[in-house]
């Protein structure tokens, strides 16, 4: 079976002006979000990466019409109607999307919603508990039901959808989206304390309330939506990609290099950007983007927490890890969002890093993987030099670490299951070479390697 891979050259400086695309993990949910009503929704900006596509995919089966211009990143969907509200089970394990269309749908249709589970990258259980909890609150009869293959989860509301009160455990995004949907359709008010308000959910109440909703974001994580009935036409533009532009970010400094990032956005960012400073990384916010460059040796002694936004991105960490094994001193990160996301580190150990995981929370408070024996804290000596390798891609930001491990490594690293970085990634592979990166994607004959 003939598969692709990208083959690298470390040691090269990055040199030059990137453009980072749309974000990922605003554009499929807006999608979503579109299906509410039956209006035409005109997206901006919309990365031509296959997240897309499998989120395009989903839309079409259950009855939209889509038009999508890939080179201009213009994406234009009406759903006049629903012709099924059954996803099947070849889009399980696909991505997280499929389970956002409960919350979509469920104040426009009677008949059973079914989904089938929720996929993604393989970083650790992603428990839907607290969409099932919020969803029910508002008056859904949720269920799950073994299918044929894999399980699915039946959705309904039959008596209606009705505002009311929700806590929730943990600022989950998906279940703040998921909320959020279902509620713009429920009569009354509905209000959400301890949501998420990371960027991209601030980017999909922008498209919901030009798209006719009563919602709006108040003190204290607290989010107030009233219900909507009616709905009017839009045209959105989709934020930048704030992990892209990141990415680009160190990229340039891990290799000595000077990346202008068209379209970084410095108020998404602004906790990168202390971590990166503090490490002596150097950036100049301008007015269309940030540019970052390497301003001499980097220093450690740097202490991360993940956290949910505005705090540090989790999946920020595993390119920074690689910058930091380039830094002077000892650094530490505490992972809290993801119990299993330091599964990349056994390959770069390989590549020379001097890294040690740890049961134990590093940090300044105990998170909910204290005591069960995760991973989740990690130690980082530096600098050592980094050799090159062929790897295999677990998941999408393990694979840009891997990349950037590469761009810096001595040798030629070959890295395989490049279809993860395909699907968060618009051309890595032209965009780096117009850095001046010494990469190629071609094709293999040789068996892809098996993930553990």
């Amino acid at each position: 079976m003939t598969t692709e891979v990208m083959k690298i050259s470390g040691g090269v400086p990055l040199e030059g002006s990137v453009r980072a695309a749309g974000a990922k993990n605003s554009i499929t949910k807006l999608l979503v979000a579109s299906l509410l009503c039956d209006k035409k929704c005109i997206f901006y900006n919309v990365p031509n990466i296959q997240e897309v596509e499998i989120t395009v995919d989903l839309c079409q089966e259950i009855g939209s019409e889509i038009s999508w211009d890939r080179s201009s990143g213009i994406l234009e969907i009406r759903t006049k109607e629903l012709k099924t509200s059954y996803i099947p089970q070849r889009f399980s394990g696909a991505n997280r999307i499929p389970i956002l269309m409960i919350g979509a749908l469920l104040g426009r249709t009677d008949e059973a919603i079914i989904v089938p589970t929720a996929g993604g990258c393989k970083i650790g259980p992603r428990p839907i508990d607290f969409h099932i909890e919020a969803l029910k609150k508002l008056g859904a009869n949720i269920e799950y039901r073994e299918m044929k293959r894999e399980g699915a989860y039946f959705a309904q509301a039959p008596h209606g959808l009705k505002g009311t009160f929700i806590q929730l455990p943990f600022p989950s995004v998906g279940a703040t989206e998921n909320t959020i949907m279902a509620a713009i359709r429920a009569k009354g008010t509905t209000v959400i304390k301890n949501a998420a308000i990371e960027p991209e959910i601030i980017d999909l109440i922008l498209f919901l309330q030009k798209l006719g909703a009563i919602i709006f974001v108040d003190v204290d994580r607290t989010i107030r939506i009233e219900e909507t009935t009616q709905f009017q036409e839009v045209q959105h533009t989709v934020l930048t990609d704030r992990i892209e532009a990141a990415s680009f970010g160190m990229a340039a400094i891990s290799t000595q290099g000077r990346v202008f990032v068209e379209g970084a956005q410095h108020q998404d960012m602004i906790s990168f950007l202390i971590k990166l400073r503090k490490l002596g990384g150097g950036f100049e916010v301008k007015q269309n983007g940030i540019e970052f460059f390497y301003q001499g040796p980097l220093k450690g002694g740097l202490h991360i927490e993940t956290d949910v936004h505005p705090g540090f991105l989790t999946d920020w960490q595993q390119p920074f890890v690689v910058l930091m094994t380039q830094a002077h001193g000892i650094s530490i990160i505490h992972e809290t969002i993801y119990e299993n996301r330091f599964g990349y580190a056994k390959t770069l150990r390989e590549m020379g890093a001097d890294i040690e995981l740890f049961t134990h929370c590093l940090g300044g408070k105990e998170c909910r993987f204290a005591s069960k024996n995760f991973e989740h804290s990690i130690i980082i000596k530096g600098p050592t030099p980094l050799i090159a390798k062929d790897i295999i891609v677990p998941d999408l930001r393990a694979g840009f670490a891997y990349v950037l491990a590469a761009l810096i490594a001595e040798g030629e690293s070959t890295i395989s299951g490049i279809h993860y970085l395909d699907r968060g990634y618009e051309n890595l592979t032209g965009k780096l070479e117009s850095l001046g990166a010494q990469i190629q994607r071609v094709k293999s004959d040789r068996p892809a390697l098996q993930t553990i």
